[in-house]
């Protein structure tokens, strides 16, 4: 049999044979909790593992230590490409200065061709040189004026090829920071955090053993309160709503209950056939609807225990 269908079978069980008139509820069913299986994030073997069946485990409390050492040993390997990069880019500034003195140079030649001219215009307007010198002048003027108009553009472009050379280079950068960041992530995970607070039902692991992502270590559940799943007919479909105060009853010895008080959760919104395995032809016709009921727990209600539910009046 369906291990799915045995706390349904439990509910059926008592709301078909319990009809007649010593019925001393209007609903059973059994409790369960909401159940978080933590998994591990990252493999490795576990160093630490503070997760034991019963304990009270805080929300944010450290559960367990994965060894990161593979992952800090791959960020210090993506660290040092990064900063290899440095190493692999071109100082343009060396060759810069070269250029820059052979300006400053040139710029000297055009200040002092500038007061040959203009020496030389005053010995053709005395008539004590001939005009072909001053275009002499002149010419050696427009040549060194080149000149400069040749170094500036050089210098713009070893700029410009060292800073394209430069970029392609350093383009590598904020994608190995990106893994590094990825890589921090993975590393802050090792420590597996406990996500709720609650109660550790099951452990999986030991300190030692080797995991892998995805991997489950323990399952956890918030006990403080229980929630009982009970199924109703049709019929009684319309006494219930969500938030309706009910009282739910529990064994506490052969004849006797404790009374715990509950409310209304959940309520489904499809009903369910009765399982035929074990009902009658007649019964199997019939259809219940599943509903959850929050109860707090003092600590004597346990999961898979019998509960019954009697609507308040």
């Amino acid at each position: 049999m369906c291990k799915n269908y045995i706390p349904v079978l439990i509910a059926l069980i008592a709301l078909f044979s319990c009809n007649g008139n010593d019925m001393k509820h209007d609903a059973t069913g059994v409790f369960e909790a909401d159940e978080v299986i933590v998994s591990a994030e990252v493999g490795g073997k576990i160093l630490s593992f503070y997760a034991e069946e019963g304990d009270t485990l805080s929300k944010g409390r450290t559960a367990a230590v994965i060894d990161a050492t593979n992952l800090n040993l791959q960020k210090e390997q993506v660290e040092a490409s990064i900063n290899a990069l440095k190493e692999k880019t071109n100082d343009v500034q060396p060759q810069i200065r070269l250029l820059e003195e052979q300006i400053r140079v040139q710029q000297s030649q055009l200040a002092t061709l500038e007061k040959e001219k203009t020496r030389f215009e005053n010995l053709v307007k005395a008539d004590a040189a001939t005009p072909k010198q001053l275009d002499d002048i002149q010419a050696q003027l427009d040549v060194v004026r080149k000149q400069v108009n040749v170094t500036q553009q050089q210098i713009a472009v070893q700029r410009s090829q060292v800073g394209t050379q430069n970029r392609s280079v350093l383009s590598e950068k904020e994608p190995l920071q990106k893994r590094v960041a990825q890589l921090e992530d993975q590393v802050s995970r090792s420590n597996v955090i406990n996500p709720v607070n609650g109660t550790v039902l099951t452990k999986y692991v030991h300190a030692g053993e080797v995991t892998g992502a995805g991997k489950p270590l323990y399952k956890i559940a918030d006990l403080s309160y229980i929630l009982l799943r009970a199924y109703i007919t049709g019929q009684q479909l319309p006494q219930v709503k969500l938030g309706q105060q009910v009282s739910v009853l529990v064994d506490d010895g052969a004849k006797t209950y404790k009374t715990y008080s509950g409310t209304i959760t959940w309520i489904s919104d499809k009903a369910e056939f009765t399982p035929k395995t074990i009902q009658t032809k007649e019964e199997r016709a019939n259809l219940v609807y599943a509903m959850k009921i929050k109860v707090p727990n003092d600590g004597y209600l346990k999961i898979g225990m019998y509960g019954e539910v009697q609507f308040k009046k």
